[in-house]
């Protein structure tokens, strides 16, 4: 069997909360409990919203917590010729085309269409470039979701924690983009370059980017690339009962007391530490305690939890 090999890849455009170091843990305890290793990537591709220093304050978290990277970081801002070279791979192939359309133009062929909004919020891209731009300028690059196939163009797979899953990318999400309007790579692209690049077998992130998986997959199998395994946690919720994050103004970690958020972390995971002593300690009871947990997995509550 390939060596396990996770990764935590939060993007540098504010600092650690709640709900990410959730995340972070998991995917920690979940290496050593397979006895392997644990990478963090800086996924820093939108450039224009991380702010100077904020992938250094990032690593300063982690350490703080005992959660030290079995391998130097990488950021994905200096991985630009990995990803136009998957580009090229892909547009070669048929599977990838430029795309002169407006936000504003997809959304008017998608009300004259009367279609769906994607489960993610996106507007479902209706092929309007699939055959050319018609002399217009390339704006963006797109992934053609073929819809031709046996499944046509359903992605079905199993996560650890959520089980069956499945989604048709062509009703649900359309062509979606892989290099965007303004020139930055699209995180469907990167991540998955980045995974196989690294040797990723097991991605354990938030319940959020669930929804993603099925266009990563897709990617994958056109690339040639393997499927590691997906473990996504529970989510941590704001008083107001939505997602803990950034966006909403998520507060950073109070890291004046370790072991308390770590604690409070790994009972969101289902696992009862005191919250005293050194975070050493406290991560390997955590540890010792895990291989049981993620025999139990699927019993992971889904809703209720609260930072």
């Amino acid at each position: 069997m390939t060596p396990y090999c996770g990764r935590f890849a939060p993007s540098p455009t504010g600092p650690l909360h709640a709900g990410s170091l959730v995340a972070a843990l998991a995917g920690w305890l979940d290496a050593r409990a397979h006895g392997g290793r644990w990478l963090v990537r800086l996924e820093d591709v939108d450039g224009p919203r991380c702010p100077p220093g904020m992938d250094e304050l990032i690593l300063g978290q982690l350490a703080a917590l005992g959660l030290h990277a079995d391998e130097p970081p990488v950021r994905q801002s200096r991985r630009g010729e990995r990803y136009q070279a998957a580009l090229d791979r892909l547009a070669a192939a048929g599977h990838a085309y430029g795309c002169a359309c407006t936000r504003a133009e997809i959304a008017a062929a998608q009300a004259r269409l009367a279609g769906p909004r994607a489960k993610h919020g996106e507007l479902v891209y209706p092929g309007t470039c699939r055959h050319g731009t018609r002399g217009r300028p390339v704006r963006a690059w797109r992934f053609r979701v073929d819809a031709d196939g046996e499944d046509g163009a359903r992605v079905d797979w199993r996560d650890r924690r959520l089980g069956a899953q499945s989604q048709d990318l062509a009703a649900e999400v359309g062509d979606f983009v892989l290099k965007r309007a303004d020139g930055l790579w699209a995180y469907q692209l990167a991540v998955v370059v980045d995974d196989a690049a690294q040797g990723i077998t097991d991605v354990v992130r938030g319940e959020d980017l669930a929804d993603n998986t099925p266009r990563q997959i897709a990617l994958q199998r056109r690339l040639g690339l393997p499927t590691p395994r997906y473990l996504h946690t529970p989510l941590v919720l704001a008083a107001d009962g939505h997602k803990l994050s950034k966006q909403n103004g998520a507060a950073a970690l109070d890291l004046g007391d370790p072991a308390a958020r770590l604690s409070e972390a790994a009972g969101h995971l289902g696992l009862a530490l005191d919250g005293r002593g050194p975070v050493g300690r406290l991560l390997a009871e955590a540890a010792a305690r895990w291989p049981h947990r993620a025999a139990t997995i699927r019993r992971f509550p889904t809703e209720g939890l609260s930072p």
